[in-house]
Parts: structure tokens; sequence; C-alpha cells
């Protein structure tokens, strides 16, 4: 298999979550990743989208974020490129879980939930613009 590739961009608004999950379950239903794969990843994009759209831009909805899928051999990896408030890596903490449902809080879980839908989480700042991979292997055990 040859990799392809699909891209879409976005302006960074929640509204534009329901055409991001379409078009990532499209092309990851045509990558054949199983219908459970499917669903993980159209989570953690929506996530990450969500993500970029609160922390990156503040939810100012005048930016854009391009979203970019390939296909490989072995795996289907999801870019998201924005330019946007940088995350930083080097200061996030994993949640406590037990203390967010004590304490009633909602929110918070977005990066954790990432790292547990899909195989690999990487975050990259390049050129002063965000780049972040979601990639999910075919045969992940």
């Amino acid at each position: 298999m040859s990799i392809t590739e699909h891209s879409l961009v976005i302006r960074s608004t929640t509204k534009n979550l329901d055409r991001v999950r379409n078009f990532v379950g499209r092309h990851a239903t045509a990558a054949s990743l199983s219908p459970s794969d499917v669903e993980n990843v159209k989570m953690a994009v929506d996530e990450a989208c969500a993500n970029v759209i609160e922390h990156a831009y503040a939810n100012e909805s005048d930016h854009v974020i391009e979203i970019t899928i390939l296909t490989f051999e072995d795996r289907l990896v999801v870019r998201l490129r924005d330019k946007g408030r940088k995350f930083d890596q080097e200061t996030y903490q994993e949640p406590d879980l037990a203390s967010f449902v004590r304490q009633k809080k909602s929110g918070g879980f977005g990066v954790h939930l990432m790292r547990k839908l899909m195989d690999e989480v990487e975050y990259r700042h390049l050129d002063g613009q965000n780049e972040t991979l979601l990639i999910k292997y075919r045969d992940a055990s």
C-alpha cells in the first residue's frame, strides 16, 4: 500500500467539530481500521481540536487548524497543525481521576483521553507552529 494523504482546514470554532469527525471517520474507515478504532480516532481528534480551539486559540474563531490524515501500510497518522499558544509538555501532569470525581470537576482530561485512545501521541513546536500527531497502528495490541 502506498502512503495516502487527505487534508481538511477549518476555522477554530467548535461548530466545525462535526465536519472533523466526519472527515476522520470516513478516512479511518477507508484505511481499514476496526469500527472501534475508527471511533477512538474520531474521539481523540475531536478532543485534540477542542484543545487547540480552547487553549491554543483562546476560543477565538478567526484562526485555522489544519488536519491531515496520513495512511501508511501499518498505521494511520492524524496530524494537526495550528499557530496558537504552545502546549507545555514539561508542566503537564496527568489528572488525578479520583480527585476530579470527588470534586465533581469536568474537563481537564483531554490529553489523558487522547493518550488512552491512541497508540502514540506526539507534540512538536516547529517554526512558530504547533503540531500534534495522533497515531493508531492497525495491529496494535
